[in-house]
């Protein structure tokens, strides 16, 4: 009988490490392990890459199977800037995906170089989100540290070269820098925001193994590393996606994507057109404000998260963090349409709706833009941190007027990473792995009609009220 092979596939997101030990060959997860991260508050959003490093440890010892792991990936949030001196410490923290303070240099590159043409060679029209805007933002405001840097990072490239010592990245992640494109490196865009392509890594081709891992790290020496990828990408994996399956993301983050054969190249700035970890492609719509937004609302009316009312005209927009889509990076909550009927339940409701309205809004036009039209009664996946809760599952229901599909398996970017690191292993695609592991079953939540007229009234809010989440000329 031959010995068990199990690996570990990891998540660094931006609020926790999460670390699952697969069996190779049934995709069962044997051990898991978690630690958290600490991000700024504030105008920014930040956080120190040392953390991550101890909490990878930390969440890798806890699964029970660091030691004898037969391979590793590493799955991270996308978009965060690292900039790392000549002996690769950190020389500050790092910018995070959600940190907006970077919108007025996304919104001069845009101008510079011309929407349509940024989404022709990149893929996206760069949202304060993006690398390349935050590179930017460094460059203005700090440019003294920006001068000292030796080498520019995203997270998961951090990680993987802290364990491996190889200074490398993949297409995946590196499609949602705003400097990447499929003849590789823009040197365009990388000149016009002062960032010399030297200080990059390497972006290896899909199923390249990234290198080994080294002594003094918490896997033990040798140990295969797979390249890794961004989180959205590893989640992509971790379902065993197809081409045009639709995927709906309730996180800290809420996203929309789908798996697509053609490259994404308008210039509709709602969609950011990435590649997916393999050879495809994965346009995406991101908002900032999704779960934590709605428990925050619940929490300022009393209110569990699940005790929600229906009915009534109030209208939420819960643009706590400002907002990427619609791209309002200055926005602020808002609320809009209250009677002598309303309820705090209709309120929080109302939060729903309002956050999973943007997600619903753009899904079409993701699918537009990869090219693909899947069948009306093909399943909405859920998932997330907030699909398993029955009030998103009832709004989502609503909203789309879709049928939804709830993944059993849980912790699906971490579950992609781990197909990453079998497919070292067995040569096949990791996307292959993952449907042998049959991680995308889950029970089937019936379509109901959709509530056309609650998504007119959130549009037509929306429309009334961008005068008011929009920062004039002058500033004031």
């Amino acid at each position: 009988m031959s010995a068990q092979r199990v690996v570990i596939g990891v998540d660094s997101s931006t609020q926790s490490t999460k670390a699952l030990a697969v069996d190779l060959e049934t995709g069962a997860v044997l051990g898991e392990g978690r630690a958290a991260h600490a991000v700024s508050a504030g105008p920014g959003r930040e956080s120190d890459p040392e953390h991550w490093w101890r909490a990878l440890g930390e969440a890798m010892a806890a699964t029970g199977w660091v030691d004898r792991a037969a391979a590793c990936s590493i799955a991270g949030q996308q978009h965060g800037l690292v900039t790392l001196d000549p002996a690769g410490r950190p020389l500050r923290p790092a910018l995070l995906w959600n940190d907006v303070r970077s919108a007025p240099q996304a919104a001069a590159l845009a101008a510079a170089v011309g929407p349509a043409e940024l989404a022709r060679r990149t893929g996206s029209v760069p949202t304060a989100a993006f690398t390349s805007a935050k590179w930017a933002w460094l460059r203005a405001h700090e440019p003294a540290t920006a001068d000292r840097v030796a080498a520019v990072r995203l997270p998961h490239d951090f990680l993987t070269e802290r364990l491996t010592g190889e200074a490398v990245t993949d297409r995946g992640d590196a499609s949602g820098t705003g400097w990447w494109g499929p003849d590789g490196y823009d040197q365009e865009v990388l000149a016009r925001i002062g960032l010399p392509s030297a200080l990059l890594p390497e972006v290896l081709p899909p199923g390249a193994r990234a290198g080994r891992a080294r002594a003094g790290t918490p896997l033990r020496e040798g140990t295969p590393v797979a390249t890794g990828t961004g989180d959205n990408m590893a989640a992509a994996l971790g379902l065993g996606l197809t081409p045009g399956r639709p995927v709906l993301s309730l996180g800290t983050s809420g996203t929309v994507y789908a798996v697509c054969r053609t490259r994404p190249t308008g210039p509709d700035r709602a969609v950011a057109g990435f590649a997916d970890a393999l050879g495809g492609w994965l346009p995406l719509a991101c908002t900032l404000n999704c779960t934590l937004a709605v428990d925050r609302f619940a929490a300022l009316l009393g209110r569990d998260r699940e005790d929600v009312e229906e009915g009534g005209t109030a209208v939420v927009l819960p643009y706590l963090d400002g907002e990427r889509t619609p791209d309002l990076p200055d926005a602020s909550g808002l609320v809009h349409g209250l009677r002598h009927d309303t309820t705090p339940g209709r309120l929080l409701q109302a939060a729903y709706d309002g956050a999973a309205h943007a997600l619903l809004a753009a899904l079409d036009a993701v699918l537009r833009a990869g090219g693909e039209d899947p069948a009306a009664d093909e399943p909405l996946l859920l998932i997330g941190g907030g699909a398993r809760g029955r009030a998103w599952q009832r709004t989502v229901l609503r909203l789309s007027g879709r049928a939804v599909q709830v993944p059993e398996a849980r912790e699906l970017v971490a579950l992609g990473a781990a197909a990453q690191a079998a497919a070292l292993l067995t040569g096949e695609p990791a996307d292959a792995v993952a449907r042998r592991w049959r991680t995308a079953e889950g029970r089937v939540l019936e379509p109901v009609p959709r509530d056309d007229d609650a998504l007119e009234r959130i549009t037509r809010t929306l429309r009334r009220a961008r005068a008011l989440q929009q920062v004039p000329p002058d500033g004031r």
